[in-house]
């Protein structure tokens, strides 16, 4: 078996310094580490339990189907936090059939990335007689 100890989503983005004021300035994504030099230096943000490493760069966006799913405490005050920072919300809190409250936003590329809030009685958080 192998034994993960953590893992990271690798972009690859077509303009690095775009995407990284995207992702630390407006996004507020914490930095665990920056490497390399200059304008295509890496830099690996903090994903809950798990990291986001922009590095490198792509002539072309990343595939469409690439999607990056983010959990938050209060998507409402995202959503704001958001606005006021001059991030395009693709589509504004919704409470899903299944029961989450999603919000669409994309990085500068078009990736999309989904923020989650679970509510407290949503089964991904709590599960009777478990």
């Amino acid at each position: 078996m192998v034994h993960v100890l953590s893992g990271r989503v690798l972009l690859r983005p077509t303009d690095p310094e775009r995407s990284r004021v995207f992702y630390g300035d407006q996004l507020g994504l914490a930095v665990y580490r920056e490497f390399g030099t200059g304008p295509e230096r890496g830099t690996v943000y903090f994903l809950g339990g798990g990291f986001l490493e922009l590095s490198g760069r792509s002539e072309v966006p990343p595939a469409a189907d690439v999607r990056l799913w983010l959990q938050v405490a209060d998507v409402t005050a995202a959503h704001e936090e958001l606005l006021a920072k001059g991030v395009e919300i693709v589509r504004p809190p919704v409470k899903e059939p299944w029961g989450l409250v999603e919000m669409w936003v994309a990085d500068p590329d078009g990736t999309p990335i989904v923020l989650v809030e679970a509510p407290a009685d949503h089964p991904i958080r709590y599960r009777p007689g478990s």
